[in-house]
């Protein structure tokens, strides 16, 4: 068993939710996965929660941590085990008084080890860095390398989480670099053999960066 593991992504939207529930249970299927967060975009609530009833107890059977984006208070209505929020997603501390202490809290922190020294002073269970690629599931307006990963290995203990474009082609520089989580969206939901060949593919490609450290 390797220490970095996958963080999956949904899409920014799920036109088929039965079809995508059966995605994620192949994708489960594949290998080692450790999250899942629920991304979705300018949908109303009743969306979210919907999503989440749904793919909530699939991550709880198989013992995947089930985060939503954006909203912690849709993540404690939705019974979740936390939430990620970008900087401009509200106050840390009001996120963390909605959803106890009990439940994980994640930060993005782009390319800035200060924002992720704040997150992590602040309470933080995770930090985010990226992108590390291009990506076409959002705007790329930061992009980090992987020195960052091996700086911050060095002086903190919190983990992180690396994002953007990563695909089991280009993941391995950043598992060396020690990254404790590979956050992988469209190079799963979109691969052509399907979603449990593509975890494969990372999980082996993990393997052979030699994903312990």
């Amino acid at each position: 068993m390797t220490s970095c593991r996958l963080y999956l992504i949904t899409p920014p939207g799920i036109d088929d939710l039965p079809a995508f529930a059966d995605a994620l249970r192949q994708a489960f299927a594949g290998g080692d996965v450790a999250c899942l967060q629920l991304r979705l975009k300018d949908v109303p609530d009743e969306t979210v929660l919907a999503a989440a009833a749904s793919l909530g107890p699939i991550c709880r059977e198989a013992d995947v941590a089930f985060l939503i984006n954006d909203r912690a208070d849709l993540a404690a209505t939705a019974g979740a085990d936390g939430v990620h929020l970008g900087q401009g997603d509200g106050a840390m501390a009001d996120a963390r008084q909605i959803l106890g202490h009990s439940r994980d809290i994640g930060i993005t922190c782009h390319n800035s080890r200060h924002l992720a020294f704040e997150a992590g002073e602040a309470g933080a269970d995770y930090v985010a860095f990226g992108a590390f690629f291009p990506t076409a599931t959002k705007k790329t307006e930061y992009v980090a390398t992987p020195d960052l990963l091996e700086a911050w290995r060095e002086v903190a203990e919190i983990p992180c989480v690396a994002i953007g474009g990563i695909t089991p082609e280009n993941c391995g520089p950043l598992v060396a670099a020690g990254a404790d989580f590979l956050a992988v969206s469209s190079a799963v939901w979109q691969h052509p053999a399907g979603p449990r060949a593509a975890v494969e593919a990372f999980t082996e490609a993990i393997e052979e960066a030699g994903g312990s450290h």
